[in-house]
């Protein structure tokens, strides 16, 4: 009997040693509400959210609300404030139909909320969750948002969350002539930062109009380094579906103004590559109208390419663009749809140059290491986390 109760206690201790070993989650800035509440008691608040901010399964603006916060209005980037709405399609103002509270559209024709908007507020707060990448448009409606804020008198906060490619600085840096609201800042393809830090430089390096600078407050994470890898409990936008979409993005997004399609209109985007005549491997899928992919590339037809939903591929690797690169131009095929709107992605011309002239992808990534290095030094004092 003894050894029975011996046994039994060595394995609750084993079990009690194993959870406390286990390594711990971050806590998110969104989760540390005794820091921010105060903050806002009395406040006018606005809110600059969507269907990823979260406080423990329930949504900010809910949370909020039940706390006696203030929220004056909602501000909708790209793909609305539920998160349903195609990339590109436009937003419109509104009212949130479970809280009443209104929706103003800071995605289209008007990316920064006019004066007298930001005049009914003392608080804008920033909660959306990235996935690291430049031309990923919410960092651009960020640093707007923060420029009405400056021009207002309207404090700015970000509730921090994870970088699900947080691992990786690689890529060109964006250079002057190529600004646009998929490269609003001159950093990486992948920067290597979270919102809160990437907030941080906008301010510290006087991004914004005029070099104003807004009355920042950065809600940090706690348990969190960049090293670490983030499974995202819910979809960032339509078409990235899961954690292996997010880790092809920086790839892939670079297709996007050519004839190769990623696979929008499928259960997989940003998973798979094909066309219907320059094939690369023998993966078959037919586009077809979809929530969030209304008009896919090559709807209705099929196509024939790679499947990627396993591929190992992480950080920026240009290798599958030179493939189809190279595959359309021995088959005589335009690759382009449009050579500009690809230089804006890639933050310069040198990438598409670098095609033409039929340098391999190894010759490309040393296009950018130089200026990688300096951005990593020119981004050391506004970093948070290890």
């Amino acid at each position: 009997m003894k050894k029975l109760l011996l046994v039994f206690l060595t394995l609750v201790i084993s079990a009690c040693q194993a959870t406390m070993n286990k390594p711990q989650g971050p806590v998110l800035g969104a989760e540390k509400s005794p820091e921010y509440l105060p903050l806002l008691a009395g406040k006018r608040v606005g809110l600059l959210v969507n269907q990823t901010s979260t406080v423990e399964g329930q949504h900010l603006l809910d949370f909020l609300l039940s706390q006696g916060v203030d929220v004056k209005m909602v501000f909708a980037p790209e793909h609305g404030f539920r998160g349903e709405a195609d990339a590109g399609e436009h937003v419109a103002d509104g009212k949130d139909s479970k809280t009443g509270v209104p929706i103003v559209s800071i995605y289209g024709k008007n990316k920064k909320p006019a004066t007298e908007i930001m005049q009914q507020l003392d608080w804008v707060i920033f909660d959306i969750q990235d996935v690291g990448t430049r031309f990923y448009t919410y960092i651009s409606s960020m640093h707007y948002m923060m420029e009405a804020a400056a021009e207002n008198s309207v404090r700015f906060m970000v509730l921090d969350r994870p970088n699900p490619n947080g691992r990786f600085t690689a890529g060109f840096v964006r250079e002057e002539g190529f600004t646009s609201f998929v490269g609003m800042h001159p950093i990486p393809v992948l920067h290597g930062m979270t919102v809160g830090e990437l907030a941080q430089m906008i301010n510290g390096e006087g991004w914004l109009a005029d070099k104003q600078h807004a009355a920042l407050t950065v809600v940090t994470m706690d348990n969190y380094q960049h090293s670490q890898g983030y499974d995202l409990p819910i979809k960032p936008s339509p078409n990235l579906p899961n954690s292996q979409s997010i880790q092809l993005y920086p790839h892939l997004c670079l297709f996007e103004p050519t004839h190769v399609s990623v696979g929008r209109g499928t259960p997989f985007p940003f998973q798979v590559l094909g066309h219907p005549t320059v094939s690369l491997g023998d993966f078959q899928f037919t586009p077809v109208s979809t929530a969030g992919a209304k008009n896919p590339k090559w709807k209705d037809a099929q196509l024939t390419g790679m499947d990627l939903r396993s591929s190992s591929l992480e950080g920026f690797d240009l290798s599958l663009l030179v493939q189809w690169y190279q595959a359309f131009d021995q088959a005589g095929e335009e690759f382009f749809t449009s050579a500009s709107f690809f230089d804006k992605l890639a933050g310069t011309d040198k990438l598409r140059k670098a095609l033409e002239q039929g340098l391999t992808a190894e010759q490309i990534n040393q296009l950018w290491q130089a200026d990688v290095a300096a951005f990593k030094q020119q981004r050391q004092p506004y970093m948070l986390y290890p």
